[in-house]
């Protein structure tokens, strides 16, 4: 399949554009320590990350939402990860020649993340500078991902229509957050979930590679 009449790419961030997985652990386990729970590996974050910090820190600790230092927990990852947001953070191999390539078709980009807003647009913008014209996180009040708000928020910030847009992004929740904004998805398999559940998600589409999405456009 080739989408050749789109107007506009809505991306994921983590597993998708960047590898977030060690400075999320990182600040994960330092909020965790602080609070005297037990750390997590980086198999278990891989496994948790995905629909925001709140749902990764009810994952990662005992009791989830139950436990009474949930919100504590919660306030020092976001703080720890602050702070630690770019240590080890990176983006995939390809991934810079992939937006090139993409805006030399003229196609018009944005990032759509469960992370927190502040760190969506930081991130965006030190590491693709010029790339991103609408970058979009977790923002209080506005429903996260898989809801379609915040893609349709993005297209609208791009002067686009779904009909002429599609997603891409590494996991489930990409896949039901296309299908919910009513746009094709297309899931890469160098992220944070594997090719048979995003399969058993719903999954279509597929790309192992940046250069391999290339064909799509």
């Amino acid at each position: 399949m080739q989408f050749s009449d789109i107007k506009a790419v809505v991306f994921d961030l983590d597993g998708t554009l960047l590898n977030t997985l060690d400075d999320l652990m990182n600040g994960l386990n330092a909020a965790l320590s602080e609070n005297g729970m037990p750390e997590r590996s980086r198999t278990d974050v891989r496994r948790f990350v995905g629909n925001g910090l709140a749902k990764l820190v009810e994952r990662a600790i005992p009791d989830g939402r139950a436990n009474p230092l949930y919100e504590k927990t919660l306030a020092d990852t976001r703080r720890f990860y602050a702070q630690k947001c770019r240590e080890n953070t990176k983006p995939y191999d390809g991934i810079a020649e992939l937006l090139a390539a993409l805006q030399q078709k003229g196609l018009r980009l944005a990032v759509v993340s469960n992370k927190p807003d502040a760190q969506v647009k930081k991130l965006c913008g030190e590491f693709f500078p010029g790339r991103i014209s609408a970058a979009i996180g977790q923002r209080d009040g506005v429903p996260l991902k898989p809801a379609a708000d915040p893609v349709l928020e993005a297209l609208r910030l791009l002067d686009t229509s779904p009909a002429d847009a599609v997603y891409v992004g590494d996991s489930d929740v990409d896949i039901l957050t296309a299908k919910n904004a009513g746009i094709p998805c297309i899931s890469v398999l160098w992220g944070f979930r594997d090719r048979p559940l995003l399969e058993s998600a719903g999954g279509k589409l597929f790309a192992a590679s940046p250069a391999e999405m290339i064909r799509f456009f």
